[in-house]
């Protein structure tokens, strides 16, 4: 492993190359991994010092897991790697001409370049919803919502009029795609089978979930016959299902549709879209839809064959549709620019990427949940089990698999959540 200078010089003479990713998230690590036995120098940056599990990190904001259970840190997942390293730095600028990278710790020059920066949460322009809604894309998320959702029933054990207690006690969730679905389902179970123990002199009948989707329906990628099993079962877990809800305003203390309705709320969590991250907004490039840059066809960018975007960053079509900026989308695009990168040293030609879709899945909580796989359709607790050894298998390291397995089990069977936890920064 080399030194970790503030400089890497690109590779010169009988020098291997040197592959800076942008990115530690999904795609970005599966560049770095799969160029461990390439003759290149791969260096890894990223504003954190650990890769994130984030289909799981709703389960962190509703007290399901502790953040150290489906994160790890960067150095711990590639060690071993000889032509690795990494650095915990914020990259700045991209300059394209230089083949070069400004970051917060000075320039890091590169030969191949892998943007795979990940997406932010998109509010669509909602400024007083930026400032006052939660998003969830990170730990920080997480744990903010924890926090609120957990002060809001302290609060409200202390609150003696009965409206600001209802409105201490309404959670709205927005968005009804996976991450809004599964986050209501487990606010909900939260709420209904962990802290009606814990705070037994509050009316669980002042409690509220609510789940606002814009259009006519959840889980819009899934079959029409499981979109309809999803909206069930969250109606039998008491959250009420909102469609045609479009957000107009929130000032902290109640929401505005645009329909005119008032909904007095203390928590709104906010998962209805997600745009490329704030990095791609300094490229100087024309953006597709949700701030995304267009890519060749073998996922380089046009005019700069040593760069190559990846996962939320990237805008490629494939029969007609956008590709969806979700986690296998991101995997498979960095196997393949691994590939590439590979062959481009080789001098050999490079090969055109495919998705190759391999199903949805969303859980709604205990024994409920939807799955699309292979062309599998299944619900209920049959999806459910699916949906587990699914994401064990995908966690990544045997103590976060293990970890994860007895947290699951321990909830399944004790009606209990370990991380009840409010703290503070």
């Amino acid at each position: 492993m080399s030194s970790p200078s503030p400089r890497t010089e690109r590779g010169t003479g009988g020098e291997a190359p040197t592959v800076v990713v942008v990115g530690a998230g999904f795609g970005g690590l599966r560049v770095a991994k799969a160029l461990r036995r390439a003759p290149v120098q791969v260096v890894l940056l990223d504003r954190n010092n650990y890769h994130l599990f984030q289909p799981l990190l709703y389960q962190v904001a509703t007290a399901g897991l502790e953040p150290e259970e489906i994160a790890k840190p960067a150095r711990a997942i590639m060690r071993g790697q000889k032509n690795f390293d990494f650095r915990m730095v914020d990259v700045t600028r991209v300059d394209f001409a230089a083949k070069r990278l400004e970051t917060s710790a000075g320039p890091v020059a590169y030969d191949f370049l892998v943007l795979a920066p990940g997406g932010e949460t998109n509010f669509f322009g909602l400024e007083a919803m930026q400032r006052h809604g939660l998003g969830l894309k990170d730990i920080p998320d997480a744990i903010t919502i924890r926090n609120r959702v957990l002060t809001c029933f302290e609060n409200a054990m202390l609150e003696p009029d009965a409206e600001r207690r209802r409105a201490l006690l309404t959670f709205i969730v927005v968005g009804g795609g996976p991450t809004g679905v599964e986050m209501a389902g487990a606010l909900s179970e939260l709420i209904r089978l962990v802290l009606v123990k814990d705070y037994p002199r509050l009316n669980i009948k002042d409690v509220r979930i609510l789940l606002l989707e814009a259009t006519d329906t959840l889980l819009a990628a899934m079959p029409e016959r499981l979109r309809e099993a999803a909206g069930k079962t969250l109606w039998r877990k008491y959250v009420e299902v909102r469609f045609g809800a479009s957000v107009a305003d929130y000032d902290g203390k109640q929401i505005r549709l645009k329909s005119g309705e008032i909904i007095p709320a203390a928590t709104v969590i906010w998962a209805a879209g997600v745009r490329a991250a704030p990095l791609i907004n300094t490229l100087g490039l024309s953006a597709a839809r949700q701030g995304r840059i267009p890519v060749e066809p073998t996922l380089q960018l046009t005019g700069h064959p040593e760069v190559f975007i990846i996962g939320d960053a990237a805008y490629r079509e494939q029969d007609g549709e956008p590709l969806p900026m979700v986690a296998p989308v991101a995997i498979q695009m960095g196997q393949a620019v691994a590939r590439n990168i590979a062959r481009q040293v080789q001098g050999k030609a490079l090969e055109p990427f495919r998705y190759r879709d391999q199903g949805t899945l969303a859980t709604i909580g205990r024994n409920a949940a939807v799955a699309n796989v292979y062309g599998i359709q299944a619900r209920g607790f049959v999806a459910w089990v699916m949906w587990l050894g699914i994401h064990i298998i995908q966690l990544i390291g045997f103590r976060n698999k293990l970890l994860v397995l007895i947290n699951w089990a321990w909830d399944y069977f004790f009606y209990e959540r370990a991380a009840r936890l409010i703290t503070r920064d």
